[in-house]
């Protein structure tokens, strides 16, 4: 036995296949949790794992880049996750292409809504431009939103925590908002919640109704698609 209780833990945590483990645990945990509430807004899995894994990383003084060495094989699956959207989608084509017209009137005043509001709030409340610029993107996936706000000279970190924030706030508030507004068309909620809350929000759409789901991924993608190319001109523009 060792004197020091702790020197165990000092040489798993050297292990980066120790915080895939970690990471995948949580998830199931909290994801387990959000099943037996029925899948309650407030026990969204994202929201809880996130909070988690940041308190064992705080009470056991883990830095982030070492936890990243074994969480980017999860971050690895991004892409073939958002990949596999493709599935749903073309079993579900006929309903898509029926809709196409609305979506696209949809995709560009939510886009364009996003943008805007979100840099003249940031103004207003005097933010400096630099966390203003960084926050214009953060309605889309964080791969794009990151890649946006390089593209502007800002940092890509603030955007990358304004994505999450963005994308757990949709998840959670998109039920009860959709509900008390007497939405029930699953093709408008689910392009709605994609739109606005990329791939936290889709994840939501697909454990209400495999339709919104699908309309979920395709407003996400298209949103990526259109947000890299307005926001360095719209940004320009609300910034003077």
């Amino acid at each position: 036995m060792t004197a020091n209780p702790f020197s165990l833990w000092v040489y798993l945590s050297q292990t980066p296949l120790l915080w895939l483990t970690v990471t995948l645990l949580v998830y199931a945990a909290a994801d387990a949790a959000s099943l037996a509430t029925h899948r309650h807004p407030l026990a969204n899995p994202v929201l809880h794992s996130v909070w988690i894994i940041g308190l064992i990383l705080l009470l056991t003084g883990t830095p982030y880049a070492r936890y990243f060495d074994g969480a980017q094989f999860v971050h690895f699956l991004l892409g073939p996750a958002t990949v596999a959207l493709a599935v749903p989608l073309y079993e579900n084509r006929k309903t898509v292409l029926s809709a196409v017209v609305p979506m696209v009137v949809a995709l560009v005043a939510g886009s364009i809504t996003a943008i805007v509001s979100i840099v003249l709030l940031a103004e207003l409340i005097g933010l400096p431009r630099d966390v203003v610029l960084s926050l214009a993107s953060k309605s889309v996936t964080a791969g794009v939103a990151m890649g946006v706000s390089q593209s502007l000279g800002v940092n890509p970190s603030v955007t990358a925590i304004a994505v999450v924030l963005t994308g757990i706030m949709g998840a959670i508030i998109v039920t009860p908002l959709m509900n008390s507004m007497r939405i029930t068309d699953y093709r408008a909620r689910g392009f709605a919640v994609g739109l606005a809350s990329h791939g936290i929000g889709t994840a939501r759409a697909f454990q209400v109704d495999t339709v919104a789901g699908v309309f979920a991924g395709v407003a996400m993608s298209l949103n990526a698609l259109l947000t890299s190319l307005i926001v360095p001109l719209l940004v320009s523009v609300l910034v003077r």
